[in-house]
């Protein structure tokens, strides 16, 4: 058995569905919710681009490398955005929570929490991951505070880590929760998505 399997995960502000082609025309609209691919920290896809880029997650889920999902909100039915469980290390039992991007009206929601809530209890208790990790850029502040007040740590900087689409340099923040840590974390985002 693989140590990714496309699974559905479903929570009281949204349904995290496998990525399929099917995705297409609901993703074109939630990233034109704010033309996130203008954002030159972020790669959110543009719309007419979205569907290589499926086509490129669901490459990464077949070789086992990426659990692509596709964000379908439960107040109104609509996709919102793209997440994935990507950087998979099965033997060491890592993943990475990244590529995400959500439509602005969902932003500064109640979704984000519920989201990494999901996956991060996907991760840690079905999965039975020793450490997952968060990588941002360095000038997406807004990613940044988020990712800290999951409750994950940073552990550093990897500086000129990649070469962006403009030529650009790329430094990365990386972030983790370890296994230790779960219990903690789950508590306190539990209790964020109460106070919502």
């Amino acid at each position: 058995m693989a140590f990714i399997e496309p699974v559905r995960l479903e929570g009281q502000h949204l349904v995290l569905e496998p990525l399929s082609l099917e995705h297409l025309d609901g993703l074109k609209a939630a990233v034109s919710d704010g033309e996130l691919w203008q954002l030159w920290y972020t790669s959110a896809p543009h719309p007419e681009r979205m569907a290589a880029e499926i086509e490129r997650r669901l490459g990464l889920l077949e070789q086992g490398l990426m659990l692509p999902f596709a964000l379908r909100r439960t107040d109104n039915g609509q996709l919102c955005g793209m997440t994935t469980l990507t950087n998979v290390d099965a033997k060491n039992r890592r993943v990475e929570i990244g590529y995400t991007w959500l439509a602005k009206s969902a932003q500064r929601t109640a979704i984000n929490t519920e989201a990494k809530l999901m996956l991060l209890t996907h991760a840690f208790e079905a999965l039975g991951c020793i450490a997952v990790e968060f990588r941002t850029h360095f000038m997406n502040h807004q990613s940044r505070a988020a990712i800290a007040r999951l409750g994950a740590r940073q552990d550093g900087i990897l500086r000129n880590h990649q070469i962006m689409a403009d030529g650009s340099y790329r430094d990365t923040v990386v972030f983790s929760i370890i296994e230790g840590e779960w219990p903690m974390v789950r508590r306190h985002l539990r209790h964020q998505l109460e106070r919502r």
